[in-house]
């Protein structure tokens, strides 16, 4: 059976429908995305709750920031954003402070009034403790960088419940940064911009496969036999493949290990539970790591005021069935992503993007950028130029 399509994607999350929309409009590509699940959007889907009609974001919260003004330009082709600026608090023994950890939380938890250089040297000192070139795994590791007091208080629990590993059994490499800032600034992120779609992520990725040369086939699992199966697809027509790498490759490398999320959702008779949109709990003997109540993501909307809806979210290890989250990216699974690095240079016109694709953890900015340069620098050469369609092995 021939594909009747120019192009085939596999996922309609933010890298394949920007990757398709892209092709669409600046080659006049016919596409065909593949989606394994009931909707469009991978893991940043969003639908309203029934009852209340909240929007709620169903694999976890999703916040969109950015310092790419290219990024930023090309969603708003799509979307507006709202003016929602990210903030988040942390409950530690009945006490709520705010995070990250900024000088209001050092002042609060150490009950002080310390200048921002008073701070850093507080921190210094009790960083001092340990050395961080010696430090071997995690918890020594944060020591090292912010000191016992604050890592005992802010991301012991925290990392123990993320991880389900005590944190001195965590390599101390993952420890990149702890972010404390020596100002009163408690936004958490950074970035030029921030933003929620003001219509929602849904109507957001639905725009975007909006297309008359685009079609998106729900409940189409490329990894099973049929038609449009990877055995029948590939070497036909060109494929972009946002999956997992190591399920492409039927795990003969063996089998990258990832966290997932589970999710405790409810309706709750009160017109406001938590009073922010997003709490973290810092105490270990709390099962879950935080609580998200969404209807403060949209306070512009109109929602009902006597109902919200509290989503709880628990951290574990993946097992097969489950939606990988958060790559664990142990030396071992390094040595089999570089093992697979190997088979995808020797796939015929197929690239490897996304999250998945790249066992990265890729933010929506992040996975746009990402489509986006590989349209720039893979598809429009091979279709527009006739260059050769050869990965990278894992294209980020």
């Amino acid at each position: 059976m021939t594909v009747d399509a120019d192009l085939v994607i596999v996922g309609s999350g933010f890298f394949g429908l920007t990757v398709a929309r892209r092709c669409a409009d600046d080659l006049g590509l016919k596409v065909l995305v593949l989606e394994r699940r009931t909707h469009i959007g991978g893991n940043a889907y969003s639908e309203a709750e029934p009852q209340t009609g909240i929007e709620v974001h169903r694999y976890g919260a999703h916040l969109f920031h950015t310092s790419n003004e290219r990024v930023w330009d090309y969603c708003n082709r799509f979307t507006k954003f709202t003016n929602y600026v990210h903030r988040v608090f942390t409950t530690y023994r009945g006490e709520v402070y705010p995070m990250p950890v900024s000088l209001a939380t050092i002042n609060q938890y150490f009950r002080k009034a310390l200048t921002p250089a008073q701070a850093r040297g507080l921190v210094a000192e009790q960083a001092a403790e340990l050395d961080t070139a010696g430090a071997s795994n995690f918890e020594d590791k944060a020591i090292s960088l912010i000191g016992r007091p604050l890592y005992e208080a802010f991301f012991r629990g925290y990392t123990a419940k993320q991880w389900q590993t005590d944190p001195r059994e965590l390599p101390g490499e993952i420890v990149t940064r702890l972010p404390v800032r020596y100002t009163y600034d408690n936004r958490y992120f950074n970035d030029t911009y921030e933003g929620l779609p003001v219509d929602g992520y849904t109507a957001w990725l639905e725009r975007l496969a909006d297309h008359p040369n685009i079609e998106v086939r729900l409940e189409s699992d490329f990894l099973h036999d049929g038609p449009l199966g990877k055995a029948a697809v590939v070497g036909q027509v060109p494929v972009v493949y946002t999956g997992p790498v190591d399920a492409y490759f039927g795990n003969a490398e063996g089998e990258l290990t990832w966290r997932t999320l589970d999710f405790e959702q409810e309706v709750l008779p009160v017109g406001d539970f938590q009073g922010t949109p997003v709490m973290n709990y810092a105490d270990e003997d709390v099962p879950f790591t935080r609580t998200h109540e969404f209807r403060h993501f949209h306070p512009e909307r109109s929602y009902p005021d006597d109902a919200t809806v509290v989503v709880k979210e628990f951290s574990r290890f993946a097992g097969r069935g489950d939606e990988p989250y958060y790559p664990v990216n142990t030396p071992a699974d390094r040595q089999r992503l570089l093992a697979y690095r190997d088979l995808a240079r020797g796939e015929r016109g197929v690239l490897f993007g996304g999250r998945l694709g790249t066992y990265k953890y890729l933010d929506m900015h992040m996975a746009i950028a990402a489509a986006l340069s590989m349209v720039d620098n893979k598809l429009v050469p091979h279709f527009r130029d006739g260059a050769g369609l050869t990965s990278g092995g894992v294209d980020a």
